[in-house]
């Protein structure tokens, strides 16, 4: 039987996103900060040859230069001021997250609370900067061997490493914001808005293949059928948990003895969601990326990393689910679901799993179990990830059609929904509380002209 929270939970209107004025100011926030980004990858880096770079856009569409173009919205094909993206961010909080889990130090100051969290964050926006920095010369330098750039020279590239690592900047203070301020993971919702935005373009790229003959019709159902399906089975298994059973003794307040009560623990198949799949990418996009814009020019290094490394290539394919199986364990067991925390939680609770000693045990416990779903859950995400990207290299369609994308696009999409689901039903439960205080207010008036 469902409980009073499940039921009201259930129950809950999106007519009442009328009177939610708290929500509503929310997600005009969210809105406005998200218009913001988008406006930013029309603004174009000063001395870029417009022409040349769509050109060689074009021709690298459906290679590498438009997976990354995917991640940044655009704005790499534009070279706007946000071409970077929220990747170099993303590069660093992977290093300071893997740091935090083997370093002595930085696994001090996770025990230090919020003050730690907070030098952890400070360390994590000292990396974007170290980062960013790197990122914007290499890709100046590139654009300079390729030919992209009216004027190169110093200038060009201290201007572009400025104008690049500024745009990074805005953009991480800007995912904080709607984190902080909000509706939504901003971070997330900034990688989904411009995976969404572009997703119309690459519609009509696509079509177009197929009127001028480039793909025939049963190929371009084929893949029309290959995205829904896709589609379907991510959304069935985002939404996929396993209960665990949790058991509360009786417990004695006064006088009075309390029946124990049960729950259960949900863990889901997936429980980082599109965080390993954004991780890899991030990871695997840089290098090839850099030797896409260094074109003819390039050393025998980058011409072996864009040879082998490219998208749809063997070593890509291997790399690229190795990283998803490993961050989708290590960002489960060390972010999302720590067995330690649920543990000590439970016990402090009183709570235990039938059959299973609190504490330790319990600990081991739940890290069997959720070792055992990860098997399923990372196989699930290496999956969805690696047969589009297969199926669009082979084809040469756009990246918009590959696996990641589907999987930003349903996991963000579906953690924003929840989160407005959310806040509508806190606004229903503070509802509730100022329908009772009235109702007691009124008793209380009452009883006081019965007296008199």
């Amino acid at each position: 039987m469902a409980s009073a929270a499940e039921q009201m939970a259930s129950n809950v209107s999106w007519g009442m996103l009328g009177k939610a004025t708290e929500l509503r100011q929310r997600l005009l926030f969210t809105l406005g900060l998200l218009i913001v980004y988008r406006l930013g990858t029309y603004i174009p880096v000063p001395g870029i040859d417009g022409v040349a770079l769509r050109d060689f856009m074009e021709q690298a569409a459906s290679g590498i230069g438009g997976v990354f173009n995917l991640f940044t919205g655009g704005a790499l094909a534009r070279m706007g001021i946000f071409a970077l993206g929220i990747m170099p961010y993303i590069s660093a909080s992977i290093i300071i997250q893997l740091l935090a889990a083997t370093w002595a130090p930085l696994q001090q100051l996770k025990k230090e609370g919020e003050q730690g969290r907070r030098k952890i964050t400070q360390y994590t926006r000292y990396g974007t900067v170290f980062l960013a920095t790197v990122q914007a010369y290499g890709l100046a330098v590139s654009m300079e061997a390729g030919d992209l750039v009216t004027d190169p020279g110093w200038f060009f590239r201290v201007s572009t490493v400025i104008t690049l690592v500024g745009g990074t900047m805005f953009l991480m203070w800007l995912g904080e914001q709607i984190t902080a301020r909000g509706v939504g993971n901003g971070i997330s919702l900034i990688i989904y808005v411009g995976i969404v935005a572009e997703l119309p373009g690459a519609l009509g790229q696509f079509f177009e293949q197929g009127r001028v003959g480039a793909l025939s019709t049963a190929v371009i159902l084929g893949i029309v059928a290959m995205l829904i399906a896709t589609l379907i089975f991510v959304v069935f298994m985002e939404r996929s948990l396993r209960k665990i059973h949790i058991q509360y003794p009786r417990r004695q307040v006064g006088m009075k003895v309390y029946d124990g009560g049960s729950s259960h623990l949900p863990i889901k198949v997936n429980p980082a969601g599109v965080i390993p799949a954004i991780f890899a990418s991030s990871l695997l996009l840089l290098p090839t990326t850099l030797s896409t814009f260094s074109g003819t020019n390039a050393g025998p290094v980058m011409s072996w990393i864009l040879a082998y490394f490219g998208p749809g290539q063997p070593l890509y394919l291997l790399f690229f689910a190795g990283m998803i199986i490993f961050f989708t364990y290590f960002y489960t067991l060390n972010v999302s679901f720590k067995p330690d925390d649920v543990a000590d939680n439970l016990k402090n609770q009183n709570g235990f799993v039938p059959g299973i000693r609190p504490g330790k045990k319990t600990e081991e416990y739940l890290e069997y179990v959720v070792n055992r779903i990860l098997v399923l859950g990372a196989s699930y995400l290496a999956l969805v990830c690696m047969i589009p990207e297969m199926i669009r290299g082979n084809l040469a369609i756009t990246a918009y059609f590959g696996g990641t994308s589907i999987l930003i696009i349903v996991s963000v999409g579906m953690d924003f929904i929840q989160q407005v689901q959310s806040h509508l039903l806190a606004h229903q439960y503070e509802g509730l509380i100022e329908k009772s205080q009235l109702r007691g207010k009124k008793r209380g008036k009452a009883k006081g002209a019965a007296r008199r």
